[in-house]
């Protein structure tokens, strides 16, 4: 059900989503057109999030405030202190008022120190509790999310908003009362205390504000744009890895280690460059500040000098003004310090709200009531659907499915089989007509209650890293240990589960690794069927297996649809010819429908499709024939006799490939002709700029390389497998032999050898 979308349209037509193309990684969507707010800037999204955090927790946060201002208020006495020390203590030498003095300040360090430790504490639940509340935003938003929005972005580039955009918010957070919350207040504090002292020289010492402040306003908004620029390259970086990891057979096998470290090294170049300018920049604003207040500082103690020179401030006042200016120029380069830290935790911030600002899925609309149980028809009525504006992948779609039949779509790869479970499901909405459960539009109730009624089997068997018992029990929270072993019995699945040594606690590992694909299919089933669903939605639900176990889910899922509907989606025609009722569909429309004879006795493109994969056997072994009748629907044999078809048909050997594998590169030597038994692939070739197009997709019964049978060339094409695959092939010295005896053969090939070349060079004419 996955496929590439450049936009999410909604049936009003109000608002599309148009994604941020860019060939060095992928980027999140934003929001375009009319009516859409202009969002912050880093610094200003993180003051909106612990702004709403403390209108919250505004008990916590007015405690946060006291102590902070007892915190403040005794780190401003210190230097005020000075002036009585010096003025009415030591140069009167009053004993008595320096003891007072140093008894003040002592009570006052105890309380400052309790005010200290109370609040670390609550500075740090506050912090926990604002973090925790935006990974639950952001994680509960995902959940709301389009399956659109999945199929186009980078589970890396997800997973690193949670990861490091978060930590340097986190980070920024964790440094907020040291480097920002106290200085300011401090900074504020001694400013009125200057004043106090002195207003003539405390004007001239506030001047250190502005001559702080000049070069973190000039540079801030260039280094929140170059932070934000690191982090979607860092966000690139671990897509390459993650992507590497995931392609390493391909990789050895086809050697390509020193292509993927070129391709890394370009990424790091990025990075890198974008670090640096990150890290000047942050750099430059604390430099710039430093300059500024040291300037101001010299000045300061100039004036002051002078101004005691003369007897128009005492020394004591003197004192205390230098220290609380010392205190000031403190905060002030405690928050310019800060102020790198603040950019970054910006540009992660940033890109945390692009994830935020997604569209969520279609809520129901008001009113919306509950679907009961499925009892009469599933309909299709004059539905239109595209995944992108450009092309429309269901196009004026009616049918009709009787609650409790069982009924299969079939056809050519891209023909929309697919995109009818996506709106069945409402993955989806319809752009135009509708899908009607009981006479009722499926957009008018709720999505729960039509969902609740689902069992869905993918062809991908999704499961979680823990138990069998747990993957299962994901079908129905809740359920107890009899029902799940119930629907393992159902799947044909609790006898292999008690043979192993842990039993229903045995771990799956990630994505089922642990566990061969016959089990973790089979598992899949026994959680679709612990719903009870009324309809049991099979999406390829065997094309990726082996055809033993094909034939063994097969029968467990005959038994599981019995007294439900049961609606399929394959390719493989030989799984419906029991189906109550078959829909061929080809290119987004409905063309032909009945039941498996039916269809045959029609002789149309069902027909086409049953003949093009009939004709092979997969003996127990693993290994694959073919009749020879089958290769006379080959247009290159249909020179060949039965005889000939016969014993040409014995040359063939069996050749097996994994999925995400390349069959063959461009390029390389060609020496075989491929039959596909089993298995689905897709044909790309280079374009002049250095990438490549997808040109064909293929599955049972197609075939490939018949150039390589007639000339001693390279491939004119890669070739690369979606699913397992099983090949018959054939080498060319074989078939020349053969060729020897044939002239009216060779004359037929080799006008399908050049139809074939014509084909490769009008798609790179086109490019």
């Amino acid at each position: 059900m996955r496929h590439s979308a450049g936009r999410e349209l909604t049936t009003q037509g109000k608002t599309s989503y148009v994604a941020i193309v860019d060939k060095s990684g992928p980027h999140l969507p934003r929001p375009t057109g009319a009516g859409i707010p202009k969002q912050p800037s880093g610094i200003g999204l993180i003051a909106r999030h612990t702004t709403a955090a403390l209108r919250m927790r505004w008990g916590l946060g007015l405690l946060i405030l006291v102590g902070l201002l007892i915190e403040m208020g005794f780190t401003a006495a210190v230097p005020l202190s000075f002036k009585y020390l010096v003025d009415y203590a030591i140069i009167p030498k009053n004993e008595a008022m320096l003891i007072a003095i140093l008894a003040a300040l002592s009570g006052g360090l105890v309380v400052a120190s309790a005010a200290g430790l109370g609040l670390d504490y609550l500075y740090a639940k506050f912090s926990t509790g604002l973090l925790n509340d935006l990974r639950w935003k952001m994680f509960s938003h995902l959940q709301r999310l389009s399956s659109g929005f999945f199929a186009r972005t980078e589970a890396s580039d997800l997973v690193i908003r949670f990861s490091n955009d978060l930590s340097s918010f986190e980070h920024a957070q964790q440094q907020a009362l040291d480097e920002c919350a106290q200085p300011v207040l401090n900074a504020a504090l001694s400013a009125i205390l200057l004043l106090t002292l002195d207003w003539r020289l405390g004007l001239l010492a506030l001047l250190a504000l502005p001559a702080c402040m000049i070069g973190p306003r000039l540079i801030t908004s260039r280094a929140t744009a170059a932070g934000y620029e690191k982090k979607q390259n860092e966000s690139q970086t671990a897509a390459t890895v993650q992507e590497t990891i995931a392609t390493q057979p391909l990789i050895k096998a086809f050697s390509l280690e020193k292509s993927v470290l070129a391709r890394f090294a370009e990424r790091l170049a990025r990075q890198g460059s974008a670090s640096l300018r990150v890290g000047f920049l942050s750099s430059l604003i604390e430099r710039t500040a430093f300059i500024g207040t040291l300037i101001v500082q010299v000045l300061v103690l100039a004036v002051g000098g002078y101004m005691a020179l003369r007897d128009e401030l005492s020394i004591g006042s003197l004192a205390a003004f230098q220290a609380l200016f010392g205190n000031l120029i403190e905060a002030l380069a405690a928050s310019t310090h800060y102020y790198p830290t603040l950019v970054q935790a910006g540009a992660g911030m940033k890109r945390i709200q692009d994830l935020l600002d997604q569209p969520p899925e279609l809520a129901d609309p008001a009113g919306a009531t509950e679907l009961p149980r499925l009892a009469e028809t599933i309909t299709f009525e004059q539905v239109k659907f595209g995944y992108s504006a450009e092309r429309l992948n269901l196009d004026e779609l009616s049918l009709t499915i009787p609650a409790g039949a069982s009924v299969a779509f079939v056809g050519p790869s891209g023909s929309g089989k697919s995109t009818v479970l996506t709106l069945l499901t409402r993955f989806y909405e319809p752009l135009e007509g509708k899908v009607i459960i009981d006479g009722r539009d499926l957009r008018s109730v709720s999505r729960e209650s039509w969902r609740n009624q689902l069992g869905i089997v993918f062809q991908d068997s999704i499961l979680f890293n823990t138990s069998i018992r747990e993957n299962i029990r994901m079908g129905k929270l809740g359920a107890s240990d009899s029902e799940i072993e119930h629907v393992a019995r159902m799947a044909e699945l609790h006898e292999a589960i008690l043979a192993m040594p842990e039993g229903y606690e045995t771990p799956v590992g990630e994505r089922g690794a642990r566990l061969s694909g016959g089990q973790r299919q089979r598992i899949a089933i026994a959680r679709a069927l612990l719903r009870d669903p009324a309809v049991l939605v099979l999406d390829e639900a065997t094309s990726a297996l082996d055809a033993a176990t094909e034939a063994s889910i097969n029968h467990a899922l005959e038994r599981a649809g019995q007294g439900r509907s049961v609606i399929s989606v394959t390719h493989r025609l030989a799984a419906v010819i029991k189906m109550d009722h078959i829909f061929v569909m080809e290119g987004g429309r409905l063309i032909e429908q009945g039941r498996h004879a039916e269809l045959l006795a029609l002789g149309g493109t069902y027909a086409r499709l049953w003949e093009k994969q009939s004709g092979f056997t997969i003996e127990e072994s693993g290994g694959a024939k073919v009749e020879g009748s089958r290769l006379q629907a080959i247009p290159m044999l249909q020179g060949l006799g039965q005889d000939e078809l016969t014993a040409l048909a014995e040359l063939f050997i069996t050749d097996r490939c994994p999925a995400d594998r390349e069959v063959f590169r461009q390029g390389d030597p060609g020496d075989r002709f491929y039959l596909i038994v089993r298995g689905r692939l897709t044909v790309w070739v280079k374009t002049p700029d250095g990438g490549e197009q997808k040109v064909r997709t293929m599955d049972d019964g197609d075939y490939f390389g018949e150039i390589a049978l007639m000339e001693n060339t390279t491939r004119t094409a890669t070739v690369r497998t979606s699913t397992d695959c099983i090949f018959l092939t054939l080498a060319r010295d074989q078939f020349l032999k053969l060729l020897e005896h044939q002239p009216k053969l060779r004359q037929s090939v080799q006008q399908v050898v050049a139809e074939r070349l014509k084909t490769s060079d009008a798609v790179l004419k086109r490019n």
